[in-house]
């Protein structure tokens, strides 16, 4: 089983940078394929980025592509969210997600959550 600590959320304005932190505990990350999720208020969660376990690949969703970049420590058995460019529409609190099928953008799939940091982009 793995706990996963998310950090980095806070108030920023429209146009800043912002990385998000997901720190890990109880297994190695390189045993998961981990991601990221969002929901805005009155919204679904949502998929946003994913790293498949080996750390080789990864896939976002299309409303950050090219924005956003996922990536990992192994040594700090962390995963990062980079994400530029950013617009009212990113606000949202952001879940770290581990042990889902990569590929899926099923928030339903994921096994462990963190328990989110939230982002507020200000326009």
């Amino acid at each position: 089983q793995v706990q996963l600590v998310e950090s980095g959320g806070r108030l920023v304005q429209a146009g800043d940078s912002l990385r998000l932190s997901c720190a890990a505990s109880g297994r190695t990350l390189s045993a998961y394929n981990m991601g990221w999720f969002r929901q805005a208020p009155g919204k679904e969660r949502a998929f946003v980025a994913a790293l498949n376990w080996s750390g080789s690949l990864t896939y976002y969703a299309d409303s950050v592509k090219g924005r956003f970049t996922m990536s990992r420590d192994i040594a700090k058995n962390t995963v990062y969210l980079q994400m530029n460019s950013l617009t009212s529409e990113d606000t949202a609190v952001y879940y770290c997600a581990a042990d889902f099928p990569y590929g899926s953008n099923v928030y339903k799939a994921v096994h462990y959550w963190g328990q989110g940091t939230q982002v507020t982009v200000s326009s």
